[in-house]
């Protein structure tokens, strides 16, 4: 996002990573491996994926398969018992990354499609009721992937309307949006999910990219980097990097 490879950064960053393939870790640990693995062989043309072992990526996929759940989603933990729709839609990611077809994507589109509700928006799991916007952002990316495999349209015109319509009441009247419908202030995460799901469903026009742009302008900080939201003092890689998105999408 910034600009051209540091070659000693990129040695640097590689030789991390593979010392972190070489070890046990947690599944959002482990996606977030395969994510940056597959970004460093992406940006710097390096060959990092291509030299972990077979067996690393075979261990990878059976940590996924042990989180699948009866409804065809993935939960979070080997203990939890509902399926996440995050959970899946991340999962989905590092399978497409990994160059590995999605087990039984039938069943996981299914499920994915089973979280929206009468308001529009997704869900993260079964029994909540209140969609939010991140989990909207997860089940569109999701159906997004699976719709790849598939031979039929996952989602239909009135079906992106409906979560347009969501979207469009989650804006605050900061110009960002928020986390639900509930929560008052709009934060950058919400904000940055939102403006992609948009566009991916092709409803652009929904966006008022003018006041979403004060909105991002209010939480950069003028030494570098992003803030979260109005209530946060403090900039920090994650926010920053969802505020060069945002500002990527909105200047495109």
């Amino acid at each position: 996002m910034l600009g051209e490879p540091d070659v000693q950064l990129v040695q640097r960053i590689s030789h991390y990573l593979s010392e972190q393939a070489k070890v046990p870790a947690s599944v959002i640990d482990t996606i977030s491996l395969v994510f940056a693995v597959c970004l460093l062989d992406s940006w710097a043309g390096s060959s990092l994926l291509s030299d972990v072992t077979e067996n690393w990526v075979q261990e990878v996929t059976q940590t996924f398969e042990r989180l699948r759940r009866p409804d065809g989603g993935y939960a979070k933990t080997s203990e939890g018992h509902a399926s996440s729709t995050y959970q899946t839609f991340l999962i989905m990611l590092a399978y497409q990354l990994l160059e590995l077809p999605l087990p039984e994507p039938q069943r996981a589109g299914e499920f994915i499609l089973g979280q929206q509700r009468d308001d529009g928006g997704f869900v993260e799991i079964g029994v909540m009721r209140r969609s939010g916007t991140n989990p909207t952002a997860a089940a569109v990316g999701a159906l997004r992937v699976l719709q790849a495999q598939a031979s039929q349209e996952l989602l239909s015109s009135s079906d992106k309307e409906r979560v347009a319509s969501f979207l469009t009441r989650v804006q605050s009247a900061e110009g960002g949006y928020c986390a639900n419908t509930q929560i008052p202030l709009a934060d950058l995460l919400s904000t940055y999910t939102a403006l992609q799901t948009l566009r991916d469903i092709d409803c652009w026009e929904h966006v008022d990219r003018i006041a979403v742009l004060e909105f991002v302008k209010t939480l950069q900080d003028p030494a570098g980097g992003f803030r979260a939201a109005a209530w946060d003092d403090t900039v920090d890689v994650e926010y920053s990097f969802y505020g060069l998105a945002t500002l990527g999408l909105l200047l495109a």
